[in-house]
């Protein structure tokens, strides 16, 4: 077994911009040239309110912020409609001259806190800008996933579009609080647009203490799909799985080899992490302390 060496936080929220005034959540990134990458992330402004920008890094250098966007690069929905009130990256993916972004989606609600859905936002200028490709979420809630859908990863894997993603099983209230219980599922698509839900879980809840997985990151390697995801009883950590098919999972979360930290940003939990291969080397951004409240953190992978 291997484990992550730490390289440090990278990046801070600090209010460098309106639109982040804090938290930096979700890293999602993609690579520009060279070792350069666009990590696509979710800030709250000053009415705590999260939508979508970027920075970026060289990976070789991560600790020098190149560039932080100006303004949100997806700016919240309507009002009243799947996204108004939060959009956060979730994965990018190209197709052509297009890059797909699946991202998140919030809405507030009364009698639960809100609710989310995954939708998609298309860039035809290199990722600059982004337009919704259409005003309501792509996997809306519906039988198989009644209660919300959030989170996922995509592949087109030999002609297949797959995703991994997470769904809502049930709220109910715990300790005087509501509280929802999510897992991750598998569908199938054959544009990335249209996608064919069947209930199939990818990663299921070990204990009845465990109530969240969540953002997925799968890739292939020598024939064998491996996944990264966080998984919360108490506090979120990072999870590891294997799979021969992409479909039947086993969790293996003893391997992972990255916890939380004695002291500091990412002490008390450590959570989404996104898989980076550039060169010979595998690094792993990922969020610490409250869901990306303290920012971003880079790992480096030793067999």
């Amino acid at each position: 077994m291997g484990r992550w060496n730490k390289l440090g936080r990278i990046f801070e929220p600090k209010g460098q911009v309106d639109w982040m005034k804090s938290y930096a959540w979700l890293p999602t990134a993609e690579h520009r040239g060279a070792g350069v990458y666009r990590v696509y992330i979710g800030g709250r402004n000053k009415d705590n309110l999260t939508q979508m920008g970027y920075i970026e890094i060289d990976i070789l250098k991560p600790f020098e912020t190149l560039k932080v966007s100006e303004h949100p690069i997806l700016r919240l929905g309507d009002l009243g409609t799947f996204d108004d009130s939060l959009v956060l990256p979730s994965w990018i993916a190209d197709r052509g001259e297009k890059k797909y972004m699946y991202y998140i989606g919030w809405m507030q609600g009364k009698r639960v806190p809100y609710y989310a859905s995954l939708g998609l936002a298309v860039s035809e200028d290199g990722g600059e800008s982004f337009r919704r490709c259409g005003r309501g979420p792509l996997l809306e809630r519906n039988d198989v996933d009644p209660y919300m859908t959030a989170s996922a990863c995509v592949l087109l894997d030999e002609g297949l579009w797959r995703m991994w993603y997470l769904t809502n099983t049930q709220w109910s209230i715990v300790d005087g609080a509501l509280r929802p219980r999510y897992h991750l599922k598998y569908a199938e698509s054959s544009d990335g647009f249209n996608w064919k839900r069947e209930g199939v879980v990818a990663i299921d809840f070990k204990s009845e203490d465990e109530f969240a997985i969540s953002r997925p990151f799968v890739l292939k390697e020598d024939g064998m799909y491996k996944m990264w995801y966080s998984h919360r009883g108490g506090t979120y950590r990072i999870g590891y799985a294997e799979s021969a098919d992409g479909i039947s999972w086993i969790r293996k979360d003893g391997e992972v080899g990255i916890d939380v930290s004695s002291e500091g940003w990412d002490s008390e939990m450590i959570e989404y992490p996104f898989i980076i291969d550039h060169g010979s080397k595998r690094y792993m951004l990922y969020n610490g302390n409250n869901f990306g409240e303290t920012g971003i953190g880079l790992a480096e992978w030793a067999a």
